[in-house]
């Protein structure tokens, strides 16, 4: 594809619970071909709730598989500004 993407938690959990549309599964499929991007933060979104052991060693290997990106100060501050300048929680 060429480009990079940073999939999100709630995108993770819907790709491998196979509950996306069939066209988003397709991309995802596409994009999980290559090594998944992920931040720290879905990271811990993903990993965070008790489930079957099953699901749990799923989720395991996908987040193995990922290229896990950190958060920088400049990101955390930067993010700061953007919720209060927006409201956002």
């Amino acid at each position: 594809m060429g480009k990079k993407y940073l999939l999100d938690s709630n995108v993770i959990i819907g790709y491998l619970a196979g509950k996306l549309p069939q066209k988003g599964m397709k991309i995802i499929s596409e994009i999980v071909d290559q090594i998944p991007n992920i931040s720290v933060i879905s990271q811990i979104e993903v990993l965070r709730f008790n489930d079957t052991p099953a699901n749990e060693a799923i989720l395991e290997r996908f987040i193995s598989a990922s290229l896990i990106y950190p958060l920088s100060n400049n990101v955390v501050k930067r993010t700061i500004e953007i919720c209060k300048q927006n409201k956002i929680k």
